[in-house]
């Protein structure tokens, strides 16, 4: 017997807001698995801010009522921009209590396919089955970590994602990689804690953010450039905020419009923030050992440096086959670009019934799945191939 027409995995923002969509269509049984906003309390450190502006950060909802700016009313909670972490954290939760109610906090440890349905089993032990699985589980499965790492105990070097509290490093010499909002923004706080940061970076200077506040005085020639997903450069940010355009282009260009619209760059609100922390550009560690009071890294040009720590700010790569719930049968009959899954109509992979959302979507559906601000088409588009899909009642 089957349990469910639809079970989602994943409550971050794109779980969530499939459920509350998919929850409108009629005669649907849609449930929904896992800790709400897991990632985003758990996966970067305290202190940040979104770098997304304001209209890029809402979670999508049928009735586009549960926004940034209706929790901003009704809690009473002082929200500006930038957004901080902790707050965009309670207004997910907000939302989830609000739209998504009947969730349920076990973890799914496994998916099976069984015949034309798939079987979960939670980790207390139960299972649950499902005509359809959506995987919305985010990108903390694919955090990024330079080989030259691996081995290095917690104690001194971790990715970004592994490491939320910066507390205890005051008057510690912090080497930080990557030149990206996680690496740059980890570092001011970093600095602002009292520690000794270098930033180490491969392009030949850090990209700064923010052209389109830059033009906000001239209003309609930011329309025309920015979408208000707020993905992407001028121009560009309008063709990536219509995924179903973007996806009929070549391959290349879909491959070019995710390349530049990902790019590690930063808010330009942290340029006087590290105004201070000196950054090392064209570099790259070629070897990390460990010394009795430290680390030493070796870089590209021979030189080197002795820290008590290196927070790896090296981003995520992408790869399907890191989810560990789902089956070996299951990976095998994914159609897969580079870890990316081969997705269809309606983020249908190549394994009938079986969706994937976020991240993931990113290859088929371009850079606005990386991003809070495709939710609305993602849920949307889900909710639409379940409504015209007949129904079987189970």
């Amino acid at each position: 017997m089957i349990d469910h027409d639809v079970a989602i995995v994943g409550a971050g923002p794109y779980g969530l807001a499939a459920a509350a969509y998919l929850s409108q269509v009629n005669g649907l049984g849609v449930s929904i698995f896992g800790e709400p906003m897991s990632f985003w309390r758990t996966g970067m450190p305290k202190g940040m801010f979104l770098r997304s502006s304001w209209s890029a950060s809402h979670i999508a909802d049928p009735g586009s009522e549960l926004t940034l700016d209706a929790y901003k009313i009704l809690s009473g909670n002082h929200l500006c921009a930038p957004v901080a972490l902790q707050r965009f954290v309670d207004y997910g939760l907000w939302y989830q209590q609000t739209a998504v109610p009947h969730l349920d906090r076990r973890l799914v440890c496994r998916i099976d396919s069984e015949g034309s349905a798939f079987r979960l089993r939670l980790a207390d032990g139960a299972t649950s089955t499902a005509k359809t699985v959506v995987v919305a589980c985010g990108i903390s499965a694919f955090a990024k970590r330079p080989p030259e790492f691996d081995g290095l105990p917690p104690s001194l070097a971790a990715h970004t994602s592994a490491q939320q509290d910066f507390t205890g490093f005051t008057n510690k010499h912090v080497a930080v990689l990557g030149g990206g909002q996680s690496a740059l923004e980890s570092a001011a706080l970093l600095h602002e804690g009292g520690a000794k940061v270098e930033i180490f970076l491969r392009r030949s200077s850090v990209h700064w953010l923010g052209w389109r506040d830059r033009l906000k005085p001239f209003k309609p020639l930011s329309s025309l450039l920015f979408s208000p997903t707020d993905v992407g450069p001028a121009g560009v940010s309008r063709l990536v905020a219509n995924p179903a355009l973007l996806k009929q282009l070549p391959r290349q260009v879909q491959d070019r419009m995710r390349v530049i619209s990902t790019r590690p760059a930063g808010a330009r609100w942290l340029v006087e923030r590290l105004r201070n922390v000196p950054i090392t550009t064209r570099a790259s560690v070629t070897s990390a050992v460990p010394l009795a009071d430290g680390l030493e890294l070796t870089l590209n040009d021979q030189s080197t440096r002795v820290v008590d720590y290196a927070l790896l700010g090296t981003g995520y790569r992408v790869d399907v086959r890191r989810y560990s719930f789902l089956s070996p049968a299951i990976v095998e009959k994914l159609s897969l670009s580079g870890g990316f899954p081969r997705l269809g109509s309606a983020f249908q992979s190549s394994v009938p019934g079986l969706h994937f959302l976020g991240a993931p979507a990113a290859w088929s559906y371009g850079p606005l799945m990386y991003f809070v601000s495709g939710t609305k088409f993602a849920a949307a588009t889900l909710a639409r191939h379940f409504d015209r899909t007949p129904r079987v009642p189970a």
